[in-house]
Order: C-alpha cells, then sequence, then structure tokens
C-alpha cells in the first residue's frame, strides 16, 4: 500500500490539427492519494502545470482536400524538441483533428501515423461534438457553468466550424455544430480567392451570386458574415429556420432548458476580444474571419444573452485537449502490462439493472449485439464490456459472473483476444482475480470507476507506478461534409 503515498507525476500533450491553424501543449499532472490512510486508495489528478505552449502555426495542407502528413509531423517534432520532451515520455493526452480538417480525405490515415510517433499513449479523436465539449474545458466555461446553476454555451469558432457546447452544473446538455468560420471565404490581394460549399448553398438559396475574382467588398460577402450571426443567434435560442440547414452540420441543437450566458472561444474570438495586436491580424487573416467576428459583435439578437470572455481563446481546444481528456481508474484494478497500452477500445454498455439473475439471462445476446456492432466481418475487432448498475455481490456471485463472462467471450470471433471489462462499481480487482484464478486463456483487463457508454471509445495507458492506469474516453467520429 506504501507506493499509494508517493506524489506521482505523468506528462500529457494535447495536438490540435484544426481548419487554419495547428497548435500543441505539454503538461505535467500530479497524481496523488485522496483517500485517507484506512481507506481503499483513490489517485486523483490534483494538479495541472502547462510546461510548453506552441506559437500557432498554419496548418499544413497538400491542397484543398489532403493534409500535408509531413508538414504537420515536423511541426510536431519540432516543437518536442523546444520544449525538450522525448515522445517515449508522453503517457496521455490527445491529438484531436478538428473543424473542416476532419473531413480531409487523409484524415483517419494520418491519426494513424502521429498515433505511432508522438507519444506511446496519444489518443486520436475527431468529431464535432467532442471538440465542442473539450474546447469548453479549455475556455473555461465548463468550469463556469458548475457557479450559479446558470445555462453557458460555448461557442468555439475556427477557420470552418462553430462547435456548439452547452452546459450547466458541469453537465452537458447538448452540442451543435455549424459551417461558420473564417476561412469559408478567402481572399488574395483584395479578391475572392475561394468560396466553401456551404457558402456557395447559402447564396444560392439566398438569391446571392459571389465568384471567384470578384472584390473582397462585394454585397455578398457582408450579407455571409451577416447571416452567420443571425443563424448563431437563432440556433442558440432553438428557433432553426429552414434556411438554417444550409449552415448545420450533423443534428440540430438539442439541448431542452434556455441558454443564459455566452462565451465565444477559437480563432474568431482572438479578433472578437482583440487579444492579437491589429498588424497581426491584417497578416493572418486573408479571409472574412474579421468581418464575421464584427457582425457577432454588432448583432442585436445575440445581446439578449450574457456575454462573458473566455480564459482561453485561440487555444481553448488544444488546452482541452491537453489537460482535459485524461481520467485515472480505480487503484484496486487487475491488469496485464504487456498487454498495455491499448488504444481505440469500442464500448459496449450492459446494464444490470441490480438483478444478477435477470441480467445474466440475456447476458449472452448482449455480447452477441457488441460483435455484431463493432465486428461485424468478424476481423476480430476486440471491444469492452461495461458492467453498469451491478447489484451487491457476494462471493458466489461473482464467481457466477465471472464464469459467466468467460463462457461467453470463447464465444467472439477471435476468443484469445484479452477480455477488456469496464466496471461502473468497486468490482474491478475481485472479479479480475476471480477471472485469473479459473485460468482462462486470455489477458484480463479489468477496470473501474470511469464512466463510459455504448459508442465511447477508450485507450488505456501504461499501468503507472501507483497501480493506477491513465484512461482516456472519447466519441471517435470522423464527419464528412
Amino acid at each position: 500500500m506504501s507506493n499509494f503515498n508517493k506524489h506521482e507525476t505523468i506528462i500529457s500533450a494535447g495536438i490540435d490539427i484544426g481548419t487554419s491553424t495547428t497548435k500543441l501543449i505539454i503538461s505535467r499532472f500530479s497524481l496523488r492519494n485522496v483517500a485517507g490512510a484506512t481507506h481503499v486508495p483513490r489517485i486523483e489528478i490534483t494538479d495541472k502545470e502547462i510546461l510548453y505552449k506552441s506559437p500557432v502555426f498554419r496548418t499544413p495542407l497538400q491542397d484543398a482536400v489532403t493534409i500535408n502528413v509531413r508538414g504537420v509531423q515536423e511541426i510536431i517534432r519540432s516543437e518536442y524538441e523546444k520544449a525538450g520532451i522525448q515522445p517515449a515520455q508522453i503517457e496521455t493526452g490527445a491529438v484531436i483533428i478538428t473543424g473542416e480538417t476532419a473531413t480531409k480525405r487523409n484524415a483517419s490515415e494520418m491519426l494513424h501515423q502521429l498515433s505511432d510517433e508522438a507519444g506511446d499513449f496519444l489518443v486520436a479523436t475527431a468529431g464535432p461534438d467532442l471538440e465542442g465539449i473539450i474546447a469548453a474545458k479549455g475556455s473555461g466555461s465548463y468550469e463556469e457553468s458548475g457557479k450559479g446553476g446558470r445555462v453557458i454555451a460555448n461557442i468555439d469558432i475556427g477557420g470552418g466550424t462553430a462547435n456548439i457546447a452547452v452546459f450547466q452544473d458541469k453537465q452537458l446538455l447538448g452540442t451543435c455544430t455549424m459551417h461558420i468560420g473564417g476561412r469559408l471565404i478567402e481572399f488574395e490581394q483584395g479578391k475572392v480567392r475561394t468560396i466553401s460549399p456551404p457558402v456557395e448553398r447559402l447564396l444560392e438559396e439566398q438569391g446571392y451570386t459571389l465568384q471567384v475574382g470578384d472584390p473582397q467588398d462585394a454585397a455578398a460577402v457582408e450579407f455571409v458574415t451577416t447571416y452567420m450571426a443571425e443563424a448563431m443567434a437563432r440556433i442558440l435560442k432553438k428557433e432553426v429556420h429552414a434556411q438554417d440547414h444550409v449552415l448545420l452540420l450533423g443534428h440540430e441543437p438539442n439541448w431542452k432548458q434556455p441558454v443564459d450566458t455566452i462565451v465565444f472561444s477559437g480563432g474568431i474570438s482572438e479578433c472578437m476580444y482583440r487579444h492579437a495586436s491589429d498588424e497581426e491580424q491584417v497578416a493572418r487573416y486573408d479571409d472574412i474571419g474579421i468581418q464575421l467576428a464584427e457582425a457577432l459583435l454588432r448583432n442585436q439578437s445575440l445581446q439578449i444573452f450574457e456575454w462573458q470572455e473566455p480564459i482561453e481563446t485561440v487555444r481553448a481546444t488544444v488546452l482541452g485537449a491537453g489537460t482535459q481528456t485524461t481520467e485515472i481508474s480505480g487503484a484496486t484494478i487487475q491488469v496485464a502490462p504487456h498487454e498495455l497500452p491499448l488504444k481505440n477500445i469500442p464500448i459496449y454498455q450492459y446494464d444490470f439493472e441490480a438483478d444478477l439473475e435477470a441480467g445474466l439471462s440475456n447476458f449472452e445476446n448482449a455480447v452477441q449485439q457488441a460483435v455484431a456492432l463493432y465486428d461485424s466481418a468478424k476481423e476480430g475487432q476486440n471491444f469492452a464490456l461495461y458492467l453498469s448498475n451491478l447489484p451487491y455481490l457476494g462471493f458466489r456471485d461473482v464467481q457466477t459472473l465471472a464464469k459467466a463472462i468467460v463462457q461467453i467471450m470463447n464465444q467472439r470471433p477471435r476468443p484469445e483476444q484479452p477480455i477488456i471489462l469496464v466496471i461502473q462499481s468497486d468490482h474491478a480487482k475481485v472479479l479480475g482475480q476471480t477471472l485469473a484464478a479459473l485460468k482462462v486463456k486470455q489477458s484480463i483487463i479489468c477496470i473501474d470507476q470511469i464512466n463510459v457508454e455504448t459508442g465511447d471509445y477508450i485507450d488505456i495507458g501504461k499501468a503507472l507506478t501507483s497501480g493506477v492506469v491513465p484512461v482516456v474516453v472519447k466519441t471517435l467520429t470522423f464527419h464528412t461534409t
């Protein structure tokens, strides 16, 4: 037990590859046992210190549909060097491909390359809902929602998308993503250079024409930025008009409570709050970024909300990715060290509804559904079972459950793969040890004190000195335009 009292630190990296910009941060987490000496250890992250913040780089692209993988790798390598960090030192964190970049042709391939070389336990995630949640954590909105019961919408606007995440009391109420961003119309020498497809559709529907080569101050450009601000206000009020669908990426706003407070983060908020100097802005934004920021500030409909400045603007997402994505498992767990780290393990939740016998009667069916969901081609994609709402378990009950797990896991397409279990209650150690005593042929990874649901993916890092493992829970979805 003595090693639980040691002060332990782990290094985390956050890398955000966005539509316009790429950024990186390196942090150090301090872990401590927050339970009393006589209690079961509970290891938590007690302190987060940012060791290094990179400059904001222009995201390297090969062409309109392809990311320049080598260019991104070079940025990461040189920034690690400046930070004085080796990839092998990094034990947790996230690489996130955000905004329009996630729709690029080689986004998924790039993630695999990066997660192999950026650090042993770096997760690769993309998906607008997750992006919005992470930005809200980095900007301070999530923390702020824990004070005084207000409903806070964090609106993270970058080059290609606006990700809205709504929180109250640190609970996520809903999300929404819009085609609103600074680079959706780009300029060169005072003329229109590119117009993104969503903006082309909007102009067509609204009876405006704009073409490459038109002057930067064309009436249609101002119409677009004013319309984006109006549509944003309608979405936040949940008064979506039919003509707003052209700017929606995915689902409509899905929160129930009315929003009280709005916080803007992302590159556009940098223009809104004038955190960058004017010379820098003109040089950096050869697009509608500044006009969009002004349209949002001017918009009357947005004035019904209380406005709050974020603690971080342009780096909100990377700050969230590097400091807010890691959880720590329970201390009483059973893991096979040679199997770790594990990456991108899908979760299948099975609810026992506090009744072991009834739960076990449908258990086999549930595992077959998990195989059908994640391994329909029978290629051996492993998954983790999340067992929730288990009743009180006596010694015999644990044995019954363990035997049922083994019997059913042996029916998977590749039965020799590790048995990965996430337990909502504190049963990981006892269940793991019972499985080991049954001399099963599989490795056993059994962790607890992590909340997940079907459709989530987890990464499980190497066991730390204190016996716990870092776990990153994520929603791994690539969206398409």
